[in-house]
């Protein structure tokens, strides 16, 4: 065992092409699923170049994501209108990391002060016809369609959305860019920087199913299948998805008794330099040295690795390169090898951390999963003399020693990054953590029952946006419940009442085991308990801590479709304006802050969602269009957006002093 200092993933989320959640992954992963989508012709006619649809070379596959253009935007505090501008990566990043922190057992509108952020994403065609799309920008403007569209902003979304107030650094290294950030949030973790850490990345070329134009010698496959390291491997296959960790400094886990998915033992960052044949190719001592130091920063040896989760593109001189380098650096070691991309695809920004989350899953499982579409080794690979046999069918992971893999990731520019993963340790029960002033209506009951007197009740509060959503998240936490190994039931109260947002609707159920508390879950029949009724009513609670955080079924999303923007037509010409003023003012309100009517006109301009860029924004397009102008401060008043369209369109009725005086008596 090694004394060098370590991280805990003490949550993951992720959402893969066939997968929309972690267990479905985790099962397409040991079942030898490729969730690599064929479409037919109608599929892809609405949003496919006829002329390139009937192309001899065009090959209609992908790891589609379904669902993508989904995003449950009032959650997040963006209006409609916002939230078809925001980019669909923006979208996703924000639910996965909604969902990775509560799968660590945060709030996530409570996470701990300091909580950084570390991401990355791909170029999307959202973004690029939202440059081009002059509506858009009539009705939003350039400086809104910007922060929305740009990858630039993916990691201030999260911070600014989720209170989150540590380092919040965008990441890019190409197709490397999610396991660069893990390796940034990792260094970030140890120097002290931060206490709590998110780290991944997404890549949403476009939500819709699309296929690619396959050009022999290039780096795509000519038939929508790609097989890493196989004698058949002739190039790769796109994807989407997104993926994300939390991690924590491992003493500081284990201190809290956290779950502990795996741990991170080192990570290493290198490029290649020159030492390659041209920009987009790979160089093996670079890669080579990238794993070395991340072993080393661990404080193992690289000959006892037992998994290698390779980059494995299916390219015949990527296999090549990274065969050549790997087994420079595992000189000694007997390593099954694969890669997750003949499963999904190649997620590009997002492969990364796909891998990543693929590993910790394996050790979590202590399975190892295969490598899917592949028949035999390629003959030119030779790996009978390297320390590799590639995994064709899913095993049990037998080790006389701690169970150790490695992560590759390599990105185009020659950023390589390595990952060394360790099995999690053995959990230990410990005391409740310290919790602040508990009263004597306690949701938890958890002292020591009398002999006779049965197991300890608690109280299990859930809350969602919509009654729907809630009934889904009782039936999940109930099916929980009833799986072989569920935590204890004062660990399940603790965390719902500590690491999940309190929401609008609300219930809660009263239980002294875990077969009562599924059953009281599935039928809305329970016990009354003082503070769950106060919960069920919308007061705030304060419950005590008397738990650990523990692994739960997190919050079931169900936005709207906010579609994306493509470039399959030309941009749109600027709205015609009607003729009258006082219309086209009310309607350049409506429109820009996505009102449902005109009732929504007798609210405050804070209150339907304003903030202060959208305020510069309607001062300029009532200048610029109208040739009305008025003062920014009006809407920072408490005034009601009937009161500032009047402002607007009757200036001489201003009275600078007399508003003065009303703030002042308000």
């Amino acid at each position: 065992m090694t004394d060098a200092p370590a991280v805990a993933i003490v949550g993951m989320s992720g959402r893969f092409p066939g997968a929309r959640d972690l267990a479905e992954y985790w099962r397409n992963l040991r079942d030898g699923v490729c969730s690599i989508a064929d479409f037919g012709e109608e599929e892809l006619a609405a949003g496919v170049d006829a002329g390139e649809l009937r192309s001899p070379g065009y090959v209609p596959a992908k790891g589609f994501l379904a669902d993508a253009d989904r995003f449950e935007h009032e959650l997040f505090g963006f209006n409609a209108t916002e939230a078809a501008a925001l980019d669909p990566q923006h979208r996703l990043l924000l639910e996965t990391a909604w969902s990775a922190l509560e799968d660590a057992g945060y709030d996530p509108r409570d996470a701990p002060d300091g909580t950084g952020v570390y991401v990355g994403g791909g170029p999307t065609e959202h973004s690029v016809a939202a440059q081009v799309d002059r509506r858009l920008h009539a009705r939003l403007g350039p400086m809104h369609v910007r922060i929305f569209t740009d990858r630039e902003f993916l990691a201030g979304w999260l911070s600014y959305r989720l209170g989150l107030t540590g380092p919040s650094l965008t990441v890019h290294t190409g197709c490397s860019t999610s396991l660069a950030t893990v390796h940034v949030a990792v260094q970030a973790l140890l120097a002290g920087e931060c206490d709590l850490a998110l780290a991944g990345g997404v890549s949403i070329g476009s939500p819709y199913k699309r296929g690619y134009l396959y050009e022999p010698g290039g780096i795509y496959s000519p038939d929508g299948r790609c097989r890493p390291f196989d004698e058949k491997a002739a190039g790769m296959v796109g994807g989407d998805g997104v993926g994300l960790v939390v991690l924590r400094r491992l003493e500081d886990a284990l201190a809290d008794g956290d779950p502990i998915h795996a741990v991170i033992r080192g990570t290493a960052v290198t490029n290649d330099g020159a030492a390659r044949v041209g920009f987009t190719a790979p160089g093996v001592d670079g890669q080579t040295a990238a794993i070395l130091e991340a072993w080393a920063a661990a404080g193992l040896d690289p000959a006892d690795a037992q998994f290698l989760e390779a980059h494995g593109t299916g390219t015949d001189l990527g296999d090549r390169i990274e065969v050549a380098a790997a087994t420079a650096a595992f000189a000694g070691a007997r390593c099954e090898l694969g890669s997750v991309k003949s499963n999904i695809g190649h997620l590009n920004a997002a492969a990364g951390v796909a891998g990543l989350i693929k590993v910790a899953l394996m050790l979590a499982h202590r399975t190892m999963v295969p490598t899917v579409n592949v028949t035999r080794p390629h003959p030119d690979l030779d790996l009978d003399a390297t320390p590799f046999h590639l995994l064709t069918e899913a095993k049990e992971w037998d080790a006389r020693g701690p169970r150790l893999a490695g992560v590759s990731s390599l990105g185009i520019g020659g950023t390589n990054v390595h990952a060394v993963l360790e099995e999690a340790p053995p959990p230990v029960r410990r005391s409740p953590m310290p919790s602040g002033r508990a009263t004597e209506a306690s949701p938890h009951r958890s002292t020591p029952a009398a002999p006779g007197q049965g197991a300890a009740t608690v109280v299990l509060p859930l809350s969602a946006r919509t009654q729907a959503q809630l009934d889904t998240a009782a039936r999940r936490l109930a099916a929980a419940l009833r799986e072989p190994g569920a935590p204890p039931l004062a660990d399940v109260a603790h965390t719902l009442t500590h690491g999940r947002a309190a929401l609008d609707v609300r219930a809660y159920v009263v239980a002294a085991t875990h077969e009562g508390a599924a059953g009281a879950l599935e039928t809305s029949t329970s016990a009354k308990d003082p503070l769950g009724e106060a919960w069920a009513a919308g007061e705030d609670v304060a419950w005590p801590a008397t738990g650990r955080r523990v692994h739960l079924p997190t919050y079931p999303f169900a936005g709207d479709s906010h579609g994306a923007l493509t470039l399959g037509a030309p941009p749109a010409a600027p709205e015609p304006q009607p003729d009258d003023t006082a219309t086209a003012v009310t309607g350049l309100f409506l429109t820009t802050l996505a009102l449902t009517g005109p009732s929504d006109l007798d609210r405050t301009y804070f209150a339907v969602g304003g903030d202060s860029l959208t305020a510069v924004f309607l001062v300029s397009e009532l200048r610029d269009r109208f040739g009305l102008d008025i003062p920014i401060e009006t809407f920072l008043r408490e005034h009601t957006l009937n009161e500032i369209i009047s402002k607007a369109l009757n200036p001489e009725d201003d009275d600078p002093l007399g508003d003065l005086l009303d703030e002042l008596e308000r």
